[in-house]
Order: C-alpha cells, then sequence, then structure tokens
C-alpha cells in the first residue's frame, strides 16, 4: 500500500482568552482529546505539563500527526497548532472545537498545505462549532 505525502497544519495564535482557562493542563488535556476526537483522529498518546507560576503545554500525539497547545495565562495568549497526514482527518476541525472552547477574543491563523512539493500557504476558514 503506498501513503499519501499530503498533509495540511493549521497554526493560530488566539489572543484576549480568560487566565483560568489558559492556566489548567488538565482542563486543556481533555479538551485536547474531544478536539482529536472530534475531527476523526486517533489519539496515541497525551503528554501535558503544568508550569509554575502559570502556562500550560500540552501535546497530543495522533495516528495522524499531532495537536499541541502553549500557554500564557498573563498575557491571555495561547498558540495552538494541528498538523495532520493524509485527507481523512481535518485539522481545521480541531481547531475550531479548541476556538469555540477557549473563545478567544482575537485569532490569527493560517494553513500550510504540506507534502505536495513547495508549502502552499493559506487563509483557514475559521468558525464557531457546537460543543456537544
Amino acid at each position: 500500500m503506498e501513503y499519501s505525502t499530503f498533509g495540511r497544519h493549521v497554526a493560530v495564535d488566539a489572543w484576549g482568552v480568560d487566565f483560568e482557562l489558559l492556566n489548567s493542563a488538565e482542563f486543556l488535556q481533555s479538551h485536547m482529546v474531544e478536539a482529536a476526537e472530534a475531527c476523526g483522529a486517533t489519539v496515541l498518546s497525551v503528554q501535558s505539563k503544568q508550569f509554575e507560576p502559570q502556562g500550560a503545554t500540552v501535546l497530543v500525539l495522533l495516528s495522524e500527526s499531532h495537536l499541541s497547545i502553549h500557554t500564557y495565562p498573563e498575557r491571555g495568549f495561547a498558540a495552538l497548532d494541528c498538523y495532520t497526514c493524509g485527507e481523512t482527518v481535518d485539522p481545521q476541525l480541531a481547531i475550531d472545537y479548541m476556538l469555540t472552547v477557549l473563545k478567544p477574543k482575537t485569532t490569527h491563523a493560517k494553513k500550510l498545505v504540506r507534502g505536495m512539493g513547495e508549502l502552499q500557504v493559506e487563509e483557514p476558514k475559521m468558525k464557531q462549532i457546537e460543543l456537544v
């Protein structure tokens, strides 16, 4: 079986997020796993670190690649990214899920189309989703 090298990588800077939402690795980990599952990805493992005096990093290793967040609660800032290989899992859905949870005032995002030769940079279509 031959595998495609095609992949999509969505990176987002989220500003104006509530301190408490960004300062709990446990809360973020729970929602990051839900975000991965919501986009159809297969979670292999999860690593998280709660920093002192504040901040958190959560890394979700996916069969299709990864989903990550690094937070700076004192600045209301989170750096999120999701990279998935192939065409069956859409990283934008995981990002949309997390932005719905975090409710930032401002976002700056780019999508890279990878594995097809020259990297293509696109503007992703961000949207609010309904959490169930």
